[in-house]
């Protein structure tokens, strides 16, 4: 009925056809956390399986036409990404861990990367333009439902400090990992001798990337600095659209020079507010880019006989990949932290809590196969991304396990805040007693009231247009 409907529409509105696939992607985008909430699910998850049920696989509820238009979104749901990941690396912090958590990060993002590449090109046989970008994408991970999963429990300590640490620098190695990666592929899809200069070339425009993107934060912070609130998001959308553009127009993965361009202009400025500005804008931006991924997995390709890469079948090549690099984390996060002489909470638990993976990975998996094109990038889309199902999955179950075991929260009252168990005068107190001092220990650490800053931060500057519009209609008004 759908097709029919788009069929009559292309004769004679073709724009509406358009309009009305990107509404279905928003609604029933949005409908499906409905469905994933109850099961306490990240939103990613309900994005992806969204795009796979009206995909054209099998409901097939979007037209081949959109899908193919909004190539673009990889680029710029990306760009948002890495651009928020930029808030974290403030110099001071960065100071304050020292390389204890960068020599951490390094181990269980590299062993990932490793285990995986050793399994599915020795073990399997698989090609190695393949196996290496595969095996790059392994190292990033996927920080948001672990973000959640901190704050529903309101877990603290040094178990959460390295956790985030962690997540915030790893995916710096994945992107390093797949610009190295994809240059390897490149060389040998086209059956060159390898040579240094083709991991070099890249290499060094990456670089030239970062340097651009660090200029670009310059150029915005001289720009809000004296711009009113309504107009931040406008110039700052603007120049994260035109370094796209640019890294485009060089054949550059913007994410680096994003994630730079964000890192320079929190150092420069100290304004989280811009952040959480751009986070209340971006989730429609981020829900098409999810969904559009689910409408590009190929499930049939998945599942059937035919669906193969070298001998073996892209189900058997998914389920290596995913027990494989799930190994990696594990045993490369205990390595590090035993390296590096962590706690031993830490060195236990922390690689159950960096299983997650979508965001920059699903990105990098749309940007390759894109660029190796042809039947290994889409098999290297279609594992990545149901792979990254199973991950977000498995993923927030496993984050509060290691939260958990690692005493970061606990359900118990008398294990959530310590108080004295003697009054003033050493006289042991009575239990209820101490459990009103504990309540009252709880209360004094709750805040105020519960808003979402992102959305405080979006309505404060929708406020302060509509007064600077107020006062200049009155201004013009009495003239």
């Amino acid at each position: 009925m759908l097709g029919t409907l788009y069929a009559q529409l292309n004769e004679t509105a073709p724009v509406a056809v358009v309009i009305i696939a990107l509404s279905l992607m928003l609604m029933l985008g949005f409908l499906m956390t409905r469905l994933t909430k109850l099961a306490r699910l990240p939103n990613v998850t309900a994005y992806i399986v969204t795009g796979i049920l009206i995909g054209p696989h099998l409901l097939n509820l979007i037209p081949r036409r959109v899908i193919d238009g909004t190539a673009f979104l990889p680029d710029i749901a990306l760009a948002f990404i890495a651009f928020s990941t930029g808030e974290f690396f403030r110099i001071d912090a960065l100071k304050k861990s020292g390389w204890g958590v960068v020599l951490l990060t390094l181990s269980e993002s590299l062993l990932a990367s490793v285990l995986v590449f050793l399994s599915v090109f020795y073990l399997l046989g698989l090609p190695l333009a393949f196996s290496v970008v595969l095996a790059a994408l392994a190292a990033a991970t996927a920080p948001a439902s672990t973000m959640m999963t901190i704050r529903q429990t309101g877990a603290k300590g040094a178990f959460v400090d390295t956790l985030l640490q962690v997540v915030a620098l790893d995916d710096i190695v994945g992107l390093v990992a797949y610009s190295v990666a994809i240059s390897i592929a490149l060389s040998a899809a086209s059956g060159e001798a390898f040579a240094v200069g083709t991991v070099a070339v890249p290499l060094v425009k990456n670089l030239a990337a970062v340097a651009l993107g660090a200029v670009f934060g310059f150029v915005m912070k001289g720009i809000l600095t004296h711009r009113n609130t309504d107009n931040r998001l406008i110039v700052s959308i603007a120049l994260l659209f035109a370094f796209c553009g640019v890294c485009a127009a060089f054949g550059i993965s913007p994410l680096l020079g994003c994630m730079a361009m964000g890192t320079v202009y929190i150092n420069a400025t100290d304004d989280t507010r811009l952040f959480r500005q751009l986070g209340y804008f971006s989730p429609p931006i981020l829900l098409l880019f999810f969904v559009r991924s689910g409408l590009s997995f190929d499930l049939g390709a998945l599942i059937s006989a035919t669906g193969t890469i070298g001998r073996y079948p892209l189900l058997l090549v998914g389920i290596v990949y995913f027990v494989v690099r799930i190994a990696g984390k594990y045993g490369g996060a205990f390595l590090g932290a035993a390296i590096t002489h962590k706690e031993e909470s830490i060195r236990n638990y922390l690689g159950l809590a960096l299983i997650p993976q979508a965001g920059v990975a699903i990105g990098l998996a749309a940007l390759g196969a894109r660029t190796l094109g042809g039947e290994m990038g889409k098999a290297l889309e279609t594992i990545i991304l149901a792979s990254s199902v199973l991950y977000e999955l498995i993923g927030p179950a496993c984050g509060k396990l290691s939260l958990y075991l690692s005493h970061s929260y606990s359900d118990k009252l008398e294990e959530m805040t310590a108080v004295p168990e003697t009054d003033e005068n050493g006289r042991e107190l009575a239990p209820v007693e101490l459990l009103i001092r504990r309540i009252q220990a709880i209360q004094a650490e709750l805040p105020e009231r519960e808003i979402n800053e992102n959305e405080q931060a979006f309505t404060e500057a929708a406020e302060e247009h509509y007064n600077n519009l107020f006062r200049n209609r009155r201004s013009l008004f009495r003239r």
